[in-house]
């Protein structure tokens, strides 16, 4: 159930150029689960309204969400200069996550880039069983991590949960491109993708998907403004009719934002 809840910021701390980890010690945590998000309120009344930011992490005990995100605006501006200690009230746990058990035994690809990289590393280590889960989901896991350049981060501890390719746009590290083009250069196959990134990017996924007759789940990013599904702000067209009320259409922050790549008319 959805709930406004206050939790305490534990750490905030610059982790790359305008990128921000925050860990946050909430109830919350108990729920939360790769691919979904909360929204977080900064404290101004010029920026009253929640900053949708997906769930990066989860500790083991449960008592503790991280937040990758990037300063953008007023509201990011305002969450990067959060002290530890510091009360913050976070509204959650929103939207829906990833199937992990659609990979169950099965070599898995993961793919990611921009923003989309923070809620990859959650879903790495439940498929590979940590994170508190008892055994490992996956048969195999690989990700495919697309940067601008070489100032990355996340990337190391990616890397204890999977098998690590890099693409960036200027070439300064792995393949030169996007992650097709990672994919292709060091010729990678997988059995599923799950997938999260700029449209562009997932556009781009959604094709592979097609032509290698494979399912992709893909994360939408979106702007949003109520994140409960009230103001229609985050609408996005899908293959199938709701049924609600029998359009082509459906809510990226209740439905999504994770949909099957087919599902969606992107």
């Amino acid at each position: 159930m959805k709930r406004k809840v206050a939790g305490f910021v534990i750490s905030n701390t610059e982790i790359s150029n305008d990128i921000f980890s925050m860990w946050i010690t909430t109830d919350l945590a108990s729920d939360a689960n790769p691919g979904q998000f909360v929204g977080v309120f900064p404290n101004r009344e010029s920026t009253l309204l929640p900053r949708p930011i997906s769930i990066c992490e989860v500790n083991e005990e449960k008592t503790a969400l991280r937040l990758v995100y990037r300063v953008v605006g007023k509201g990011t501006s305002e969450l990067s200069h959060m002290k530890e200690g510091r009360r913050i009230f976070l509204l959650g746990v929103l939207g829906n996550g990833y199937d992990l058990e659609k990979g169950r035994n099965k070599s898995v690809l993961l793919m990611a880039g921009g923003i989309g990289v923070p809620p990859i590393l959650e879903l790495a280590k439940r498929l590979s069983g940590c994170g508190g889960s008892e055994e490992a989901i996956a048969k195999d896991i690989t990700a495919v991590i697309g940067y601008r350049n070489s100032d990355t981060y996340l990337l190391e501890e990616l890397e204890q949960y999977a098998r690590v390719y890099v693409a960036t746009e200027d070439g300064s590290l792995g393949t030169k491109g996007n992650v097709i083009d990672a994919i292709n250069a060091n010729k990678l196959n997988s059995d599923i993708i799950y997938a999260c990134g700029p449209m562009p990017m997932l556009k781009a996924i959604k094709n592979l998907a097609k032509e290698r007759e494979i399912t992709a789940y893909i994360s939408l990013e979106e702007r949003m403004a109520c994140g409960v599904g009230a103001c229609l702000g985050c609408v996005c067209k899908t293959t199938h009719k709701d049924h609600h009320s029998h359009v082509n259409n459906a809510r990226i922050c209740t439905d999504g934002p994770v949909f099957e790549a087919k599902e969606v008319d992107i």
